[in-house]
């Protein structure tokens, strides 16, 4: 299932017909109810059902051929946590799997319905399927919940400089007329500055287990910084995205680089280089960059 995209603007559109919907910080999640089970796949592609049986579970309460778009948050002390979502996909077994489902439930903000009971309704305006989303989901209750939205430009303003303090990282806006943009970049976003996309030129560790990304911002000096210690979730994607890119991709060892607190550091180059999305003040070069995702998309 290809997923609609968004493409970063620097400050909030306004004008006639547009939808404001909060950016929430958690894992892009497609959840699909078929005639027999529900399949829950990642922004990549890759199937994550088994690590999200509470999402399963409730999913199972949709119509047959069903099919949702949206974000699996975890919410922990008043506001979402990335790093306990990223936690929840890395569960190694379904036994882990069950215990994390206890102790760190899932919701699920849904932002977009594709299918409803065997209809495709990508091809109706966003608007029309906002209303389907909200009938659809509102009867059921958490954790399968539609996000909020808004068409008041004033509210959404208010919404991007209040919010992020619950953990919400900007806004999405849509335009009401619009059809579902598959695979394109059709939405626009606006998130805060902390957060960036960043080149991935090299990873310290082993190809396996890399520990750290070595990474260039788009602003300073072009002077290449380490990350802080990568999460278990993204030392798995890493080392799949590494792997998959073994044919065009050249990974030699020998470079160095600076390491906040710890000198030189030895990596191993990329070539050509990943994208991350990452956390860094404009201003500083301390704490160390924190990596969000890796960009898999195009």
């Amino acid at each position: 299932m290809r997923v609609a995209l968004a493409a970063t603007v620097r400050t909030l559109p306004r004008g006639d017909g547009l939808a404001y919907e909060p950016k929430f910080d958690g894992h892009r999640l497609v959840i699909v109810r078929t005639a027999e089970d529900v399949v829950l796949q990642a922004r990549s592609g890759r199937i994550v059902t088994a690590a999200f049986p509470d999402l399963a579970a409730a999913a199972r309460r949709l119509p047959a051929e069903t099919v949702l778009d949206g974000e699996v948050v975890i919410w922990h002390a008043g506001r979402t946590d990335f790093a306990l979502v990223q936690r929840r996909a890395a569960a190694a077994s379904a036994a882990r799997a069950a215990v994390l489902a206890q102790s760190l439930p899932a919701s699920y903000a849904a932002f977009d319905v594709l299918e409803l009971a065997g209809l495709d309704v990508r091809g109706r305006t966003y608007e029309r399927r906002r209303a389907l989303l909200v009938d659809l989901l509102l009867p059921l209750g958490p954790p399968l919940q539609p996000v909020p939205m808004t068409t008041d430009p004033e509210l959404a303003a208010t919404w991007y400089e209040t919010l992020p303090a619950s953990g919400i990282e900007g806004l999405v806006v849509k335009r009401l007329d619009q059809t579902y943009p598959a695979g394109r970049r059709g939405w626009q976003k606006l998130r805060h500055t902390e957060v960036r996309d960043a080149a991935v030129v090299g990873y310290t560790g082993t190809a396996r287990r890399p520990l750290a990304l070595v990474l260039v911002l788009p602003v300073g000096d072009e002077t290449p910084l380490v990350s802080s210690p990568l999460t278990a979730a993204l030392r798995a994607e890493v080392a799949a995205a590494v792997a998959e890119r073994a044919g065009p991709a050249r990974t030699t060892a020998g470079a160095t680089v600076t390491a906040i607190g710890l000198g030189e550091v030895p990596y191993r180059p990329l070539d050509p280089p990943l994208t991350a999305e990452v956390r860094h003040p404009s201003t500083a070069r301390h704490p160390p960059p924190e990596v969000v995702r890796l960009r898999t998309e195009p």
